[in-house]
């Protein structure tokens, strides 16, 4: 079982250490300590191994669930073991004496004992539960039928992909898929055609790129998929690579680009306290770090940041009370002010600054202070005023905009997001702009992808339910569109399932929205069976209109998929949102069981042939439609799902921490007795015995956010009543997957799992070869 790498440490001083110089057979082994600072308590375990003479090591942190994290250097001579990580400037220094390690760790000018003792490796949960090899290849040999697509024409990633223009233009970069499955970055001379890799990925995914300046990159990555990214910038040749956040066991946060400043960029980092986020500015040519400002009040933690387009910090939200918030602004002598008290549950966010007008203060603010559903509005932050209202909708969220720089940041155009996506153009260019694109591509949604610094070409991504996506340029001067790329050729748009908004009233009277996908005979008047998809999130989440490769596939092996955006779900105004707090496992189910109600009797699904399926919350949906109604699903597939709410809030990552409050409030407060009651009810773990449909569990095992324990504990409750519950860990993945090769093995053995316990379809193969 390949065993992954994970840097989600407690602290800067966990980024840690060891691979090996001089050596003593004895010191081989794994060994156990526990580091104290700051009142807190983290268990660190390090693994010592020497292959042909050759020593190396590892790191794990139990409590983060970070395995194999791999170490720069160690000494062991007379004795004396010295573990030294250069980058965090950290040394440990200990005295070896029969099976216990005696030192003391040291990192900027501080020292704390630490005392290793013998132990025997781990590795995230238990490896016990996991399901071999064969027994998940038997699962996918269900799938059986001549159908005209694969699982991988679905789910290998695209050939090329994430178009993107260099500020001049002069360039243009894409991913690109190599014969390994590795997407790398590769730059194009638009002039010569001549191309360069700039961005190699190797172990670790590339999770994201932008371009800097016209000749440098910037790019994320983490291991194994533990979310504590690095920003890393390289010339757009590939030479010059730099780390710019080279901090273990720390999370970057990318912040904000400076239109004014080429050679700098602004990131947050938790390096000196691992729950709170602080701002620094960066220069991508020599990794140089300024700290822009201090947060360093971990009760009432700075959580978001608002600075101008020069990089001057205008604003800030600090949390009060782990639930209130107050927003702080130049107070006009070179500090700061708190100009609103807010609930965390109140919207007033700045979008950006309106460089439009002379005064400096005035911004674009999505707010839903005195409405339900939040709107854009321009207010004078100075004097604390609204302006004016710029949109809003009386049945949605409006909370995006589009600004054009090189006219003067003239306003272009307000969206939104209904039953589809919604663009409202304003500015003369834009609305001229706007026609060209949805007369040239009728029925598919646009966006811009990116455009120049000129604004002179503009990069358009086109999707529909039926079309992935496709990149066109737009030339401005010319007035024209040329094809750039089909991001899935392979899925022709004739052979692509319809996706159906859908509206019905809830069984208390809610309007509540959602999505139909359904496959071809379903159109025709069959009734199909459903995989019921409830989304992730819960709070401020929703599902959209558009290309979903999941229900694509489900349509293909003839599964109708439906998706709710039930009470919580984010967009439809706050008292919409705030109707499913502690509701989560109780009413906001009962949404999703009306809305396959609601389905049943429109003629779309067969009743008796429902699944369900979901990631994270829609995880934990599956295991409480399975407890809550176990009569109304056939069977189901929990994907990184939480299965006990006191272990889920007990396990959160550190940078969590600050908000457990909130969540308190969102989902139950087991410091409540009439809550922790609620808890125990809708744990799904507490309700085993309702659990009689077979069940498929997924999971990664370096998930920060729901750690593999969830997982583990309702699959050995399950085995230990005698169900069979097939388990699929990766090693190598977090909070969902995000490898080529372990998505397509989840959706293969998913389609086995569905085409065996929904039974034998008339429809087997709607889509044939």
């Amino acid at each position: 079982m390949k065993k992954t790498i994970k840097k989600q440490v407690f602290l800067t001083v966990m980024g840690l250490f060891i691979g090996l110089g001089a050596f003593a057979q004895d010191i081989t082994g794994t060994w156990k300590g526990t580091l104290s600072v700051q009142g807190a308590e983290m268990p660190l375990i390090f693994n010592v191994s020497n292959e042909d003479g050759t020593i190396s090591s590892t790191m794990d942190s139990p409590s983060q669930g970070a395995t194999d994290i791999p170490m720069d250097e160690t000494t062991f001579a007379d004795n004396t073991l010295t573990i030294v990580f250069k980058q965090a400037g950290i040394k440990y220094e200990g005295t070896l004496d029969a099976n216990k390690v005696s030192g003391t760790f040291y990192q900027g000018g501080m020292e704390f004992p630490l005392n290793l003792e013998k132990t025997e490796k781990t590795i995230p949960g238990n490896p016990e539960l996991p399901s071999s090899d064969d027994e998940l290849t038997s699962l996918v040999a269900f799938d059986k039928g001549d159908f005209k697509y694969s699982v991988e024409d679905y789910f290998a990633k695209p050939k090329a992909s994430t178009f993107r223009f260099s500020p001049d233009g002069k360039y243009i970069s894409y991913r690109e898929k190599d014969d390994d499955g590795k997407r790398h970055i590769y730059v194009k001379e638009v002039e010569s055609g001549n191309v360069t890799k700039a961005i190699e990925e190797k172990e670790e995914l590339v999770r994201g790129y932008a371009w800097l300046n016209n000749n440098r990159l910037a790019f994320l990555t983490d291991k194994g998929g533990d979310e504590n990214y690095h920003v890393f910038a390289v010339d757009l040749d590939g030479s010059n690579l730099k780390d710019l956040t080279p901090f273990d066991g720390v999370q970057a946060q990318f912040s904000n680009l400076l239109p004014e400043d080429k050679e700098h960029i602004i990131v947050n980092l938790n390096k000196n306290n691992p729950q709170i986020f602080e701002p620094y500015k960066v220069n991508v040519i020599t990794g140089e770090l300024t700290q822009l400002f201090k947060n360093d009040d971990p009760a009432s933690p700075i959580i978001g940041y608002d600075f101008d387009k020069d990089g001057n910090l205008k604003g800030y939200t600090k949390l009060k009370n782990g639930v209130d918030q107050d927003y702080y602004y130049q107070d006009g002598n070179g500090g700061f002010k708190v100009l609103k008290s807010l609930n965390w549950k109140d919207t007033f966010a700045v979008l950006n600054f309106d460089y439009a007008t002379e005064n400096e203060h005035d911004a674009y603010i999505v707010s839903n202070l005195d409405s339900d559903k939040a709107r854009i509005i321009r207010y004078d932050l100075k004097e604390d005023k609204v302006l004016a209202e710029v949109f809003a909708n009386d049945k949605y969220d409006v909370s995006n905009l589009g600004l054009s720089k090189k006219r003067g940041y003239e306003l272009d155009y307000v969206s939104y997001e209904g039953d589809k996506q919604v663009i409202i153009p304003l500015s003369d260019t834009y609305k001229q702009f706007h026609k060209r694109v949805t007369e040239s591509f009728p029925g598919k949604q646009y966006s811009i992808a990116d455009a120049t610094d000129e604004e002179d070409k503009v990069l358009v991504f086109l999707q529909s339910d039926k079309l992935y996506g496709e990149y066109h340029s737009y030339d401005v001067a010319k007035d024209e569109f040329t094809f750039l790329y089909n991001l899935m050729p392979q899925l022709k748009e004739e052979d692509m399932a319809e996706m159906r908004p859908i509206t019905f009233t809830s069984r208390d009277g809610k309007t509540i929205h959602g999505y139909i996908t359904l496959p071809k005979n379903a159109v025709d008047g069959a009734k199909v069976p459903v995989i019921v998809n409830p989304h992730g999130g819960p709070q401020g989440i929703r599902d959209s209109w558009g290309f979903n490769p999941e229900a694509q596939l489900f349509a293909s092996r003839g599964y109708a998929t439906l998706q709710v955006n039930f009470r919580i779900s984010g967009g439809y105004g706050r008292e919409f949102l705030e109707s499913g707090f502690k509701q989560i496992g109780r009413k906001a189910m009962d949404d999703v069981e009306d809305g396959l109600k609601y389905v049943v009797e429109q003629g779309y699904v067969d009743k008796d042939k429902a699944a369900i399926y979901g990631g994270s919350h829609g995880g934990y949906a599956v295991l409480r439609g399975l407890t809550k109604t176990p009569d109304l699903y056939a069977c189901g597939v929990d994907y990184v799902g939480v299965s006990n709410l006191f272990t889920f809030m007990d396990s959160f990552p550190e940078y969590w921490k600050p908000y457990l409050e909130i969540v308190r409030e969102i989902w139950y407060d087991e410091t409540i007795p009439e809550e922790k009651k609620i808890m125990e009810e809708v744990s799904p773990v507490y309700q085993i015995d309702k659990i009689e449909k077979p069940l498929f569990v997924v999971q990664g095992a370096n998930d920060p956010r729901v750690n593999i324990n969830e997982s583990d504990q309702i699959v050995e409750a399950l085995r230990a009543k005698g169900q069979d519950v097939p388990y699929m860990v990766k090693y190598d993945e977090g909070h969902g997957f995000g490898k080529e090769e372990n998505s397509i093995a989840l959706y293969k053995a998913m389609m086995g799992f569905f085409a065996k316990h929904l039974g034998e379809q008339e429809k087997a193969t709607p889509i044939k070869g």
